[in-house]
């Protein structure tokens, strides 16, 4: 036991000195421009939200109804996509993109952004990977029943959501009960096993405000959508564009690890190991991976760096660092390539689990 322990802390050591030296090659990349995240998201919501009154507008099946609802699906997963941003911000930083972004998009389509703050436990070493990261599940230990339970969130989680803000007044009828719901019900997660501990100094007041406006926008589009009162847009083509919108989620959300993780920790570089950068700029790749997401290896190493400089960064460490460096191991050629390995990883451990050899698969259900 005490070797292993020595061995893990000379990794860890290692590790350290590795980033160390990499993170002196992106160090002047770390500040956020606050005029571009304001230009792109106008931007993308002067798209987004035409093309989704028009599409609600317009009835039967035509090419025009068709373009329009593409173009509302592309435009507005990109503005939602800023969510990740803000959970990365510093304290106090950029805080009225922080309240526009809200205001502009995370109310309307019930997204506020303190239910994506769970992600920073995806960057926690001590989490990443576990049975405690909210944001993987180990798809690549050969489980088709870990699929199953990725896939099916795609239909279940419009419903759920709406149903957790049309009940959001319920939740401040007691304080033990607003906890537990802040605690257990108000994230953005894959894995619906991982809780998130409430932050002894979060602002609750804050955040109360944000979900009861989600709360007052669920229950107008429902109301105006039974009663027929005159709208811009009713319920059920926005929630066909919120279905659209997570699938392009999902399947960045797929391509984002290789999953390899049965629920032990893991170093830095296993770390990168298990993620993906897409270096290749096809059509699917730039729908799919908007405001910097397929750069999520790089975005494990340097998670300071905002979107719009993740590209410069990407191409900085191509060129400098040596043939063999951990970091071109996670540099795939297209969107396919990535999910083709994830298949390939998967067929390898379905044949060692049938096998008897893949050690620690099975760890997440035992638990």
């Amino acid at each position: 036991m005490q070797a292993i322990a020595e061995r893990t802390v000379a990794c860890r050591t290692d590790d350290q000195r590795w980033l160390v030296e990499t993170r002196a090659i992106v160090a002047d990349l770390l500040r956020p421009n606050a005029a571009v995240y304001w230009i792109d998201l106008v931007a993308t919501l002067a798209v987004g939200y035409p093309a989704l009154v028009l599409y609600s507008q317009m009835s039967g099946v035509t090419w025009q109804r068709g373009l329009c609802y593409v173009l509302a699906v592309v435009s507005l997963f990109r503005a939602g996509s800023f969510m990740h941003e803000l959970a990365h911000l510093g304290r106090g930083e950029l805080r009225s993109f922080h309240w526009g972004w809200n205001l502009l998009f995370g109310v309307p389509f019930l997204m506020p952004s303190f239910f994506y703050l769970s992600h920073l436990g995806h960057h926690n070493t001590h989490y990443f990977g576990t049975r405690e990261d909210g944001e993987y599940l180990p798809l690549a230990s050969g489980s088709f029943g870990t699929w199953l339970e990725f896939l099916i969130q795609v239909p279940l989680m419009p419903v759920g959501i709406m149903t957790r803000f049309l009940l959001s007044p319920l939740t401040f009828l007691h304080p033990k009960l607003r906890r537990w719901v802040l605690e257990h019900a108000s994230s953005f997660v894959i894995n619906f096993r991982a809780r998130r501990p409430l932050p002894r100094f979060a602002p609750t007041t804050e955040w109360a405000v944000l979900e009861l406006a989600c709360s007052a926008m669920i229950w107008s589009l429902l109301l105006g959508t039974i009663l027929d009162w005159p709208m811009l847009v009713h319920l059920g083509p926005v929630l066909l564009v919120v279905f659209g919108i997570l699938a392009l989620n999902y399947l960045r959300t797929l391509v984002a690890h290789r999953y390899l993780s049965v629920g032990g920790e893991m170093t830095l570089l296993e770390q990168l190991g298990d993620s993906i950068n897409i270096e290749g700029r096809t059509l699917l790749t730039e729908l799919a991976f908007p405001v910097g997401l397929r750069y999520h290896a790089l975005h494990h190493l340097f998670p300071s760096i905002p979107y719009h400089n993740l590209g410069i960064a990407h191409r900085r460490l191509m060129a400098r660092l040596p043939a063999d460096s951990p970091y071109r191991r996670s540099v795939f050629p297209s969107t396919w390539a990535a999910i083709k390995c994830l298949g390939t990883d998967f067929c390898v451990a379905r044949k060692s689990r049938a096998q008897g050899r893949l050690d620690g698969v099975g760890i997440w259900e035992r638990q």
